[in-house]
């Protein structure tokens, strides 16, 4: 029962549910249509209408038209089909996260992570400000230089643990990983997941312009730690704990192999994902390596180090399977097939009036598609084709073509609740989303704001 006072909150199963009934409901609305495809690519002007069978019956069950010249909207039933199909089509993503954190359970259980907390604390003298501009830096610049992302969920959970260990809430430690994160992928100084797709469709080498994204990347790292040190002014540790002397027992030998496995582990997912194209199979395999390596260490029995790593993978089980329910709001726009044609909506709105407005229109029409196409490699392959010939006609150049892409898909991906590795992200570090969103609105707001100020300087310099 809700006490007197207390805040009413919107469960995140009702908001995505929410979403999933929009979608349902603009495939009745809106026109079917579909773009011919070079394999993932789309094939610019090749957009056409399809017949769209609007009936009664299909109100409830319709029938399916994903692969035919004509359409249908999704019914009802097709509505919840899609769940346990998103949760099926997300199952690699799902299965990782619930093995991070049963991999945490036993580095918690071991005292390993409240230990580490302690040791980084003192080594930054209770200076959280410190700690702040050191992590984020650090963690923007594996996104921005090596297109990291779904590695660091391994790091989320030590810093919401820290945060809590210093009496701030977890959402400031869940904060400097998650908006480095962004700020990394909005520049994407070489970046290789968005560049290697999106700079060839507009014709120049994958990474051409890195001296001016760099500069982008300096800009929006300096408003993102500018944001949390803000934040952080209007914040007051409670508890017990002192922010000045943070100490912690001598390494024992056993705390020390689990640490060199931990680190060990990081560095070949890191390689694996970066030079040997690592996917969520692989990686998955990699957490399993390291937990079996880390209960060994940890001298636990058999029984004791399960028990821990389910009572790890228990903690982010709810959160997981949203993972596989925003999916499903990806999987009824395609049966509905209007993807293709909100894409096309789109660019017709983006339309050539003068390089300014057309650059800071496509940004917006970026921001938007990411709701629907939240990933990043998926909406180059689709819009960077149509795009590209528009910035041209228009006089903009093609770094900033692709600086408008990469502004509006990372600024949206900052809140999106569609956002697989967002929802990842908030299982790992068990954030309510409604609470992250209302933490972080106002610098959504603002690298808004920074991103127009940032394609007049693209412009301005003929990029």
């Amino acid at each position: 029962m809700r006490e007197p006072g207390q805040r009413r909150t919107i469960h995140p199963v009702v908001i995505l549910l929410g979403i999933l009934v929009l979608a349902t409901a603009l495939t009745w609305l809106v026109a079917s249509g579909s773009y011919e495809r070079d394999g993932r690519l789309v094939v610019p002007g090749s957009f056409e209408l399809l017949d769209k069978e609007r009936t009664l019956s299909g109100v409830i069950r319709a029938p399916d038209t994903s692969e035919g010249e004509t359409a249908a909207p999704v019914s009802l039933t097709g509505a919840l089909i899609a769940i346990p199909a998103g949760l099926e089509r997300a199952a690699n993503l799902i299965f990782m996260v619930l093995l991070i954190g049963g991999m945490f359970g036993i580095l918690d259980r071991a005292g390993v992570v409240e230990n580490g907390i302690n040791r980084l604390l003192h080594a930054a003298r209770g200076r959280i400000s410190v700690l702040v501009v050191v992590l984020m830096t650090v963690f923007s610049a594996g996104s921005a230089f090596l297109g990291l992302a779904s590695e660091y969920l391994l790091v989320i959970p030590v810093m919401t643990a820290m945060a809590a260990r210093i009496g701030l809430p977890a959402i400031v430690g869940f904060a400097i990983v998650t908006i480095a994160v962004k700020v990394g992928y909005l520049a994407s100084v070489t970046n290789p997941i968005p560049l290697t797709i999106a700079q060839p469709l507009v014709g120049v080498p994958v990474f051409s312009g890195a001296g001016l994204r760099l500069f982008f990347y300096a800009v929006f790292l300096a408003a993102g730690i500018g944001f949390l040190l803000w934040r952080l002014r209007g914040m007051k540790p409670e508890g017990a704990v002192s922010l000045e002397a943070h100490t912690a027992p001598p390494m024992t030998i056993r705390e020390g192999a689990m640490v060199a496995i931990l680190v060990g582990g990081i560095a070949v997912i890191l390689v694996g994902s970066t030079r040997w194209d690592w996917s969520h199979l692989e990686l998955s395999t990699a957490y399993i390596a390291i937990s079996l390596g880390l209960a060994i260490a940890s001298g636990f029995s058999p029984s004791e180090s399960a028990e821990a790593f389910v009572s790890g993978m228990k903690k982010v089980l709810l959160a997981s399977a949203l993972i596989g329910v925003a999916m499903a709001v990806t999987i009824v726009l395609e049966q509905g097939r209007i993807l293709d044609t909100i894409v096309h909506g789109l660019n017709a709105a983006v339309g050539a009036h003068g390089a300014y407005v057309t650059a800071v229109s496509m940004f917006g029409a970026q921001l938007l598609l990411d709701f629907l196409i939240p990933s990043t490699s998926g909406q180059a392959a689709v819009t960077m084709p149509i795009m590209g010939p528009v910035a041209q006609l228009a006089g903009v150049g093609p770094q900033t073509t692709v600086s408008a892409f990469l502004f509006g898909n990372g600024i949206t991906n900052m809140l999106t609740p569609t956002s697989g590795t967002l929802l990842a992200y908030l299982a790992a570090g068990r954030i309510n989303w409604l609470d992250w969103a209302r933490f972080v609105l106002p610098l959504w707001a603002l690298f808004i704001v920074i991103a127009c100020a940032l394609l007049g300087v693209a412009v301005a310099l003929g990029a």
